[in-house]
């Protein structure tokens, strides 16, 4: 029985619950997020009987959370992606993830970084031939762009937030977060090195859950060559379970850098990030070594 067949049909969570309210359920709606489309896949990744599989996606399907798409007629077969109404569940799939890292698998302090040896430091670093699915993210100069580009390498280095001067832009409290501060001064120093990355034939993007409107403001001010990426609606965040952190009633990315090549496949990660600037000389290391690799 359905949460919304009993006395608290008129509550909202109860409602929600009807539909998403199991282990299963989300870790589906996980998984597809994640770019996992296809039954035999989802069944490998999930360790879920296909038996219950198909009864998760055939609600889904029902509910309007999922929908399918025929990908081969003979035989039929389907993918399953999410809709409009299933994206609107990224940020409770962000919002569980931050949770169960701080207060489950940690002491509950609000950080914008990592420790060395943490279960999310290692989920991070298992990123390491993963496949990045293919996405469109509004850039700081107005268009849908995809955070792999089509050249050797992508840096993609994720920060919390980066503003034009006005103080009254960071939270309250920004400072005292650690692993927040240092943005501004990481985005400088990419842009003062891009020519070392172009020379390695490498494109350099900066992502951030930030609006557009904002990272344009920022990009403009800081005369930031390359594009900065806003995943605000938290696409790539869910996409490859990046790591957040919540502060005034903002998910924010915490700060990682990524290195993919032009098959999606993500070949390094500098995780956690201690020195902002530093990690820009990191980042081009990273690209020497697995160039000689």
């Amino acid at each position: 029985m359905r949460y919304r067949e009993v006395q608290d049909a008129d509550c909202a969570i109860a409602q929600a619950l009807g539909i998403v309210g199991d282990w299963w359920t989300l870790l589906v709606i996980r998984d597809i997020a994640g770019g996992v489309h296809q039954f035999d896949m989802l069944h490998e990744e999930i360790g879920v009987s296909r038996k219950v599989l198909a009864q998760r996606l055939k609600s889904l399907v029902a509910d309007g959370v999922v929908e399918k798409r025929p990908y081969n007629t003979r035989p039929l077969r389907h993918e399953y992606h999410l809709t409009e109404s299933g994206r609107g569940l990224l940020p409770v799939l962000v919002a569980l993830q931050d949770w169960g890292t701080r207060h489950v698998m940690g002491d509950g302090s609000l950080t914008a970084t990592g420790d060395p040896g943490s279960p999310e430091t290692r989920r991070v670093h298992g990123l390491v031939g993963a496949t990045i699915p293919a996405l469109a993210l509004r850039s700081s100069a107005g268009e849908a762009t995809d955070p792999v580009a089509g050249t050797p390498w992508t840096v993609l280095y994720c920060f919390p937030g980066a503003y034009a001067p006005d103080s009254r832009a960071y939270p309250p409290g920004w400072g005292d977060i650690p692993g927040a501060p240092g943005c501004t001064l990481e985005s400088r120093t990419y842009r003062d090195l891009l020519p070392e990355f172009t020379a390695r034939g490498a494109t350099v993007y900066g992502v951030s859950t930030q609006r557009p409107d904002q990272l344009t403001a920022f990009a403009d001010h800081e005369n930031v060559q390359f594009p900065l990426l806003s995943d605000a609606q938290l696409d790539l965040s869910v996409a490859l379970r990046l790591p957040t952190f919540r502060a005034a009633g903002v998910d924010r990315l915490k700060r990682l850098t990524l290195l993919i090549d032009p098959a999606r496949t993500v070949q390094g990660v500098l995780y956690p990030v201690p020195d902002p600037a530093g990690s820009v000389e990191d980042a081009l290391a990273l690209i020497d070594s697995a160039g000689a690799a």
